[in-house]
């Protein structure tokens, strides 16, 4: 259920990445909503429970749910000092609802605020993720509709292991695998029938790329196939990303982790829009009907 992050991060004492009042507000707040289903009280004891755990103490009962209050507020502003240890914690706490009576956020949710209040670290279950300063990740929808919840289940866990692979400096496999959930992602379309009575035929990413370029011209959706042929090209190459056909070791330059991280976002935008794109034309497919 814990988080997966370097062991070093548990101990890093980082004066100027801290978890700021405004934000542990947020969070503290996020934590009243979730208490207002039930007892109050004992929500309140079960995350400061957590949090004294991530701080290396031993939470005891609060003498009233006032003092259940300042005491976790007290907790929670001792884990600010290092985040990683704060997110696990109330991470951690929110799982331990999940698949019971009580309603908790998504972690979606989590990172918003995190993005919000400039905390540069992200939650992708089962990883931590540490973005660099001016980094974001791209979100890509939890779960499309039109896609199976095992194809649902496939992209996730896809996108869970590119970050993972980033946070251990392995930017060329990481690349790799984006690559490969973008042509996979590119086969959603196939089958599907058009606007105007064309129907996708193409097996492959580019054969699919071409077909929806000849349908959407002048459109976004065209603009995006572009970029997203053209970095499918490049990073195809021997002399560019080399991540499907080998690196050239004449010529080729093995991709960095910033160039790694700054693929990765790029791949993931194109697929969220794809996604977002499929959705509209089959309901719009749909209407017609």
């Amino acid at each position: 259920m814990s988080l997966n992050y370097p062991a070093s991060w548990r101990f890093a004492r980082l004066d100027k990445v801290v978890i700021p009042d405004s934000a542990i507000s947020e969070f503290f707040d996020l934590i009243g909503k979730i208490a207002a289903q039930g007892d109050r009280w004992w929500f309140l004891e079960r995350f400061k429970a957590f949090f004294a755990n991530a701080v290396g103490s031993t939470s005891s009962q609060s003498s009233s749910e006032s003092w259940a209050e300042t005491d976790l507020r007290s907790y929670m502003q001792e884990a600010a000092i290092n985040p990683p240890i704060f997110l696990e914690a109330l991470y951690d706490t929110c799982e331990s609802f999940r698949n019971t009576q009580y309603a908790v956020p998504e972690v979606e949710i989590l990172n918003d605020i995190c993005h919000k209040h400039s905390i540069r670290y992200q939650i992708h279950p089962p990883n931590l993720l540490k973005l660099s300063e001016g980094e974001e990740t791209i979100a890509v929808p939890q779960s499309p509709p039109t896609l199976a919840e095992s194809a649902v289940q496939t992209l996730q866990e896809s996108l869970n292991r590119a970050e993972q692979l980033l946070t251990e400096n392995r930017p060329t496999e990481a690349v790799q695998q984006m690559l490969w959930i973008l042509e996979s992602i590119a086969t959603v379309f196939k089958g599907v029938s058009l606007a105007s009575g064309t129907t996708i035929k193409g097996k492959y990413f580019n054969e699919i790329i071409r077909d929806l370029r000849k349908e959407y011209q002048g459109t976004t959706l065209e603009r995006m196939l572009d970029w997203a042929s053209q970095l499918h090209g490049y990073l195809s190459t021997t002399t560019g990303g080399g991540v499907r056909h080998g690196i050239d070791l004449k010529d080729g330059k093995p991709i960095t982790l910033a160039e790694g991280r700054l693929f990765c976002n790029l791949i993931r935008s194109y697929i969220s829009f794809l996604l977002t794109e499929h959705e509209r034309i089959i309901k719009d497919m749909s209407s017609d009907a």
